[in-house]
């Protein structure tokens, strides 16, 4: 599979059409979770408008009184139409999925339909903090497998996991999350597949978190675990919601190989419940009409990393940063600043701006925070200075 190069569509800039002032009338969590003083560069929340095609698709819903319950496969059906044009995979059978009501609770479903309470899951840390708290929730123990150099999958470290895993006879899960979060790791093709013949040889099941699928930077090429070689008894779960800035439109699909759509199939009909039918009106709009849209959005995506890094050498020197493959986060390395474990802590408190912390990343995470660059250049420039000025 080949990256598809961001196509230059005539659609407006996404990230430089919304005003602080404007930015800061919305009542999300982004938004209100902090004082007015604080900039927020933290949760992954969009500071952009919706695409054209999900307005025209919600507000004909709402004018319909269409709200009721979600029903067919319309957004299964652009999904793969989605995968096979961005992709080039033609291999997402819409008879293998399922709705879900987002991609954290379809990963947790799928956890259940192949593992069972007090089962190991293993993770690769530093990675998404829901990973840790959804996993535990739900009675599994989570098994850190640290990536390693480069911030890849280390697949030694893997397979020893896998070997601890099934240590005790009972069942394991790998939760995968490709491209990986917080470090826009792409993995590519031959590590995917190396990663499914490790989970085959030790009798693990792979469910991939693929919602950051549709954000790839420049020359980076997003692979579907399905589609490789011994991928076809995996799970994965996939979304508009990161791309199209839709996490209050809750919807998500879950995505069975070929070996698994029995497993899949044992999925309680409830869960189909829980998915918002205007979230699928939106994310199937989005896939099937957002991508002049998307493109646009990724441009500015590609600038505000070039724009960073520039930042960054200027300011932050010793802020060791590899520049992400894939989503619009930014993972930053500040040990050497001096600020401790929780560096974010003290941009917040001096510098007045709202990073996430990497703590709650597990194995990797301390000293770190991971920046949001989906906003507009000026505000990521009054960032960097923000956090330039908390070492002073």
């Amino acid at each position: 599979m080949t990256s598809i190069p961001h196509e230059t569509t005539g659609e407006p800039n996404p990230l430089r059409a919304l005003t602080l002032d404007r930015l800061r009338r919305r009542t999300s969590m982004k938004w209100r979770t902090y004082p007015e003083d604080v900039l927020p560069l933290w949760v992954a929340e969009m500071d952009v408008p919706l695409a054209a095609p999900v307005v025209r698709a919600l507000t004909e819903a709402l004018e319909l009184g269409d709200t009721g319950y979600p029903a067919g496969t319309a957004y299964a059906e652009a999904l793969a139409a989605f995968a096979a044009k961005r992709w080039g995979w033609d291999g997402l059978a819409v008879e293998r999925t399922a709705i879900v009501p987002d991609v954290m609770l379809g990963v947790v479903e799928m956890l259940r339909l192949v593992t069972g309470p007090g089962d190991p899951v293993v993770v690769n840390s530093p990675v998404y903090p829901p990973f840790f708290q959804f996993v535990e929730h739900m009675d599994r123990q989570v098994l850190q497998a640290p990536l390693g150099a480069g911030l890849r999958i280390d697949l030694d470290v893997l397979e020893e996991a896998f070997r601890r895993a099934v240590a005790g006879g009972g069942r394991a899960a790998y939760l995968l999350c490709s491209p990986h979060n917080p470090t826009g790791t792409v993995h590519t093709a031959d590590e995917l597949a190396a990663v499914a013949a490790l989970a085959e040889r030790h009798g693990v099941r792979v469910v991939a978190d693929e919602i950051h699928a549709p954000l790839t930077a420049v020359g980076a090429a997003f692979v579907p675990y399905l589609s490789v070689p011994g991928g076809e008894s995996g799970l994965s779960l996939m979304s508009a919601s990161k791309a199209w800035n839709l996490a209050g439109l809750k919807a998500a699909l879950a995505i069975a190989g070929p070996r698994a759509a029995a497993d899949l199939a044992r999925l309680p009909e409830e869960v189909s419940h829980g998915p918002s039918h205007l979230g699928i009106i939106a994310h199937t709009a989005a896939l099937a009409d957002g991508g002049a849209w998307l493109d646009a959005l990724l441009a500015g995506l590609d600038d505000n990393r070039r724009l960073l890094a520039e930042l960054l050498a200027e300011h932050l020197p010793a802020v060791r940063h590899r520049p992400a493959e894939a989503t619009y986060l930014a993972w930053l390395d500040c040990r050497a600043l001096g600020l401790g474990d929780d560096p974010a802590e003290a941009f917040l408190e001096r510098g007045r701006v709202a990073l996430t912390s990497g703590i709650p990343f597990g194995t990797g995470g301390a000293g770190h925070v991971r920046l949001n660059l989906a906003t507009s250049p000026e505000l990521i420039t009054d960032g960097v200075r923000r956090m330039a000025a908390a070492l002073r």
